[in-house]
């Protein structure tokens, strides 16, 4: 589903502040760390009764948020899927609690808003930009993220040189200021506000 162009703009600035917020610095980007320094739990579907698990996969076979009446916010997840799937459903729940999603949101458009809120919090166009080598492979590898994750984000990064702006957004400079530590990054040149 094609959202609108102020909406992506509107995540994109929502993932930054959260990465201020909790002070993320470095990738690749840990969605467990994200949701223990908000203070969600997080609950593998493996630690469920199986009752529990029954009614878990019939919410959502990857993962779900959930608000409880004592106030706490928990995020449930298969994690019989390895750490790369699991790592992006913990990111997609905590863009539906970030983005504000209710039982009353859009289903679909919420699907579409928290899927790119993971999607860019765990590889930003910008920092693809600082990388030497930016194939699909050496993004997966650098983000975490598997090949097809990968593939998506080569492809947002591929719109974003060619259809983006040629100044960097300030959330995008926030961005680059903000993650300071990868081995492989190429030194931000001290001309930040041009992206090409």
């Amino acid at each position: 589903m094609r959202l609108p162009d102020e909406t992506y703009e509107y995540i994109k600035g929502e993932v930054i502040d959260l990465f201020t917020r909790y002070d993320v610095k470095c990738i690749p980007i840990n969605g467990f760390e994200i949701a223990s320094k908000m203070g969600v739990i997080v609950v593998p579907y493996s630690s469920l009764s199986t009752k529990k698990l029954e009614i878990a996969y019939t919410i959502s076979q990857d993962g779900f948020y959930a608000e409880h009446g004592d106030g706490k916010e928990y995020i449930f997840y298969n994690d019989s899927c390895g750490y790369r799937r699991s790592n992006m459903t913990i990111l997609h729940e905590i863009g539906h609690a970030v983005l504000g999603h209710t039982e009353e949101t859009d289903h679909d458009v919420a699907e579409a808003e928290a899927g790119f809120f993971a999607g860019y919090a765990l590889a930003p166009p910008p920092l693809i930009h600082k990388l030497t080598d930016k194939t699909v492979l050496c993004i997966s590898e650098t983000f975490d993220i598997s090949y097809e994750s990968a593939l998506y984000a080569f492809n947002r990064y591929m719109k974003w040189i060619n259809y983006g702006p040629h100044q960097y957004m300030n959330y995008e400079v926030v961005l680059l200021n903000q993650i300071t530590a990868y081995k492989n990054w190429e030194v931000i040149n001290h001309d930040i506000n041009c992206k090409r």
